[in-house]
């Protein structure tokens, strides 16, 4: 099998185009070219008039070591690289020995348990919340009706905070055993459409992520592994003998004990009582850079207009996103983060009397507002005190305000873009009409955040414009606060074992341990542990 990289064809190119260019490239007659598929479709729009799709395509011709040898000159045209999976191990555990044990069941803790099962390790899967359909009833109750469920919510929950997302599946790690080809294989096999395999900037959104979820922990089950859900983990049990500390077991909110020497904690980065009691059994734990920040909705129309030029609305194209950063003038970073075309910002909160913001897409992307997430980079110096979980007490510190602000009824407190440069509080809204439910309080943001955060978004909402025409738009509406960018802590473990630093038998994994940001990663480093675990057993 061959691989042709950066072929380009225009934004409309008819269908046969991309065999006739396959044609010339390699410089074969139409009879020698078996077949194709195409591995990667993304595009190039810096000539907004001028779109051009560039592709990546595994080809079979008749004599491929002719072409080869022909093409040697070409470095776009090579042998295609294998992508397929391969276990690490096919032994099995002693028999007798306990069975590993995944806490969490967000994007990294489903495919822990998902790569331990398809090995033959029967996982036990440990889940606070509730459901992925339970959780999403009790989701909406909290947006239409005020009724926050703390341990069933946004964050918590079979799916983990992806689920109430836009679904992104791409990242920028270094993935060089194609584990995130993987990923995308095994939500193709669970119901993600297959296009996912092949464009740019694949996404799923929310609805279709709940069946995706639903399908992955029927097979998980079918394999021989076991999922309990509403069962929280409130401690975990650690021996020390011979100058070594070894996970024995856990224990949960019930009482009941469950013995273990293999834990995965995949808890995602809003556990923070977890991360608490990991703390006070001596696991070592350190603090983190995170951003805070605002959500920031515009008409997606102005989003589009702006990227893509006369060849807005597109289909191939879709809806449009944008990358953005200001190095503000007192030494802050400010940039997009998490964007969501064709969206909504949507509460995040999973603590009683604090507000959060998140940004989610359906796979359509067809709401009127586009949302990101507008943040200020922040490092532990920025943090109330030097302790390890001083990021949790920032946070808390910033969404308490917000609640406050929002008039203490979980509405998330707002102001217009141009309202906020100015310092002036909001009235009433313009022609962006805020998609967040409950509701949308307008007020003054600036005390939401701390006094540096407020001065860097000022500054860097009007440069942004002249990255994006129109961007500085006076009723663009600001949602605050964004504080869930990332993990404020990490769990430090070894870079071959995956084991804690200091715990043996004990894996921090995806986000929440400080090792992830989003869906795609989480997965990958899900998908490491469960080598390492699975390793660990058989050794």
């Amino acid at each position: 099998m061959l691989r042709i990289n950066e072929l380009k064809l225009p934004l409309d190119h008819p269908e046969p185009a991309l065999r006739e260019a396959i044609l010339k490239r390699l410089g074969i007659p139409a009879a020698d070219l078996v077949d194709f598929t195409v591995f990667k479709r993304s595009y190039d729009a810096r000539k907004r008039s001028a779109i051009v799709l560039i592709y990546a395509l595994d080809v079979q011709v008749r004599d491929e070591a002719a072409v080869l040898a022909r093409m040697a000159a070409d470095p776009h045209v090579g042998l295609a690289p294998d992508t397929g999976y391969k276990f690490v191990t096919t032994a099995k555990p002693a028999p007798g020995s306990n069975r590993p044990v995944v806490v969490g069941m967000g994007p990294c803790g489903l495919f822990v348990a998902l790569i331990l099962a398809q090995m033959g390790f029967n996982p036990l899967v440990l889940e606070r919340g509730k459901t992925v359909r339970e959780r999403t009833v009790d989701t909406f109750g909290f947006w239409r009706k005020r009724k926050l469920n703390t341990e069933s919510n946004v964050q918590f929950g079979e799916g983990g905070a992806g689920t109430f997302s836009d679904g992104k599946l791409y990242s920028q790690i270094k993935d060089p055993k194609h584990y995130g080809r993987k990923v995308l294989s095994e939500f193709v096999k669970s119901g993600a459409p297959e296009e996912i395999l092949y464009v740019s900037k694949p996404h799923i959104g929310t609805f279709r992520l709940v069946k995706m979820v639903e399908q992955m922990r029927a097979e998980i089950v079918s394999l021989g592994g076991e999922i309990r859900f509403e069962s929280r983990v409130e401690d975990v049990l650690v021996e020390d003998g011979g100058g070594k500390r070894q996970v024995v077991g856990v224990k949960l909110a019930s009482g009941e004990t469950i013995p273990t020497r293999h834990l995965v904690m995949a808890v995602g980065h809003s556990a923070r009582d977890t991360f608490q009691m990991l703390y006070d059994r001596g696991v070592y734990v350190e603090a983190k850079p995170f951003s805070i920040g605002f959500r920031v909705e515009h008409p997606q129309s102005l989003i589009d207009t702006c990227r893509f030029g006369p060849n807005a609305g597109n289909k191939i194209l879709g809806a449009a996103d944008y990358k953005i950063v200001h190095h503000a003038s007192n030494g802050r970073s400010v940039y997009s983060f998490c964007m969501c075309p064709g969206g909504t910002v949507v509460a995040a909160s999973s603590e009683e009397g604090r507000v959060v913001t998140n940004g989610m897409s359906q796979y359509s992307r067809a709401e009127r507002n586009a949302n990101s997430a507008i943040v200020v980079g922040i490092t532990p110096a920025d943090f109330p005190s030097q302790h390890p979980l001083a990021g949790i007490e920032l946070q808390r510190e910033l969404e308490s305000r917000a609640f406050v602000l929002g008039g203490s009824t979980y509405d998330a407190p707002g102001q217009l873009m141009g309202d906020f440069v100015k310092g002036v509080a909001s009235t009433e809204f313009g022609s962006v009409i805020p998609s967040f439910k409950p509701a949308v309080h307008l007020t003054d943001l600036a005390p939401s955040l701390p006094d540096y955060a407020i001065v860097a978004l000022r500054e860097a909402f009007v440069a942004f414009d002249k990255q994006i025409k129109g961007y500085y738009k006076h009723d663009a509406v600001l949602t605050g606060v964004e504080t869930r960018t990332s993990s404020p802590i990490r769990i430090k473990r070894h870079d071959d074992s995956l084991e804690s630093l200091n715990t043996h038998g004990l894996y921090p994994a995806g986000e929440g341990a400080g090792y992830a940001g989003g869906i795609m990663s989480a997965a990958v480093d899900g998908i490491r542990v469960a080598e390492a675990v699975a390793l660990s057993m058989v050794a």
